[in-house]
């Protein structure tokens, strides 16, 4: 018991330098992937939350959806599509994605947040008009349906959050400039905005990977930190690819945004919010 407790000292020793450098400072954290499939992993996310609140760490939690809108879809026989991995989004796939996203899974975290002890609120793109977006456009010619390209942060209903002592959970639907509408999009690049927005500390993106990988299938290849100039080189190697280059480029974006570091943590790890902000050993890649 003695060793545990000596033990127990020397993690809270560990983490004060860290809390200490981190007090005030805003932290924007992705969540998505495994932690949101989880039980268990979705509990030590919401006691992270916590924790970064009680050290008065500002930590804003950014989500997404994607396995609850399948799930949803599924119920009421509407097939998922997907264009080059983008979920296309006619009118009725946007009102289950907007009802999804900022109903049940932005309340069900707020809630969580909530029994667990600590405070929170909960807001999607549309309030305030936190995320302006207009219809995508891309090169490829395709139609993505109401799929939008974020044009524009209007940060202050999360500032005003942070000011009221609450923990601001943020759904990814946008209010639509162009058009008449809500738009669905993506919850990594609109997370890497906010955290522009918010002149934030860090930014962390939870994954379902340990982070970049030297290897692809070495999960003890991991690459513990490296400069933004760096990408470019990673990606030539075919080093950071596929799924893992957009989660790359979003990080790289909000460094020359402003932020002054990103991390890429595997989500699949209990705590890993906590290890990589309190602990010398981290849990996934840094780019700074």
């Amino acid at each position: 018991m003695i060793n545990n407790n000596h033990e127990r000292a020397q993690t809270l020793v560990e983490a004060l330098p860290y809390i200490q450098k981190f007090t005030g400072k805003v932290v924007v954290i992705k969540y998505g992937g495994n932690a949101m499939i989880s039980e268990e992993l979705f509990d030590a996310v919401i006691e992270d939350m916590i924790m970064l609140q009680l050290v008065g760490i500002h930590a804003v939690l950014v989500h997404g959806g994607g396995p609850e809108i399948n799930d949803m879809l599924s119920k009421l026989g509407i097939e998922s599509k997907f264009v080059n991995g983008l979920r296309y989004t006619d009118k009725e796939t946007m009102d289950i994605v907007q009802g999804v996203l900022c109903g049940k899974v932005n309340k069900d975290l707020v809630t969580k947040i909530i029994h667990k002890g600590g405070s929170a609120i909960g807001l999607c793109g549309l309030d305030g008009k936190l995320f302006e977006a207009e219809k995508m456009k891309r090169d490829d010619g395709e139609d993505y349906g109401l799929v939008g390209e974020i044009t524009k942060v209007n940060p202050m209903v999360v500032e005003e959050a942070i000011k009221d002592g609450h923990i601001p959970v943020v759904a990814t639907v946008a209010y639509g400039t162009d058009s008449d509408t809500a738009y669905n999009v993506n919850a990594d690049t609109a997370a890497a905005k906010l955290a522009i927005a918010l002149k934030a500390e860090k930014f962390i993106l939870l994954t379902n990977t340990r982070g970049i990988l030297r290897e692809k299938d070495d999960e003890n290849s991991l690459i513990k930190s490296l400069k933004a100039d760096d990408i470019p080189s990673l990606v030539s190697q075919g080093i950071v690819a596929e799924g893992m280059l957009p989660k790359v480029e979003c990080c790289a974006d909000a460094i020359k945004g402003g932020v002054n570091r990103t991390h890429i943590l595997d989500g699949r790890i209990a705590h890993s919010i906590l290890i990589e902000l309190f602990t010398n050993e981290g849990a996934g890649t840094m780019i700074c």
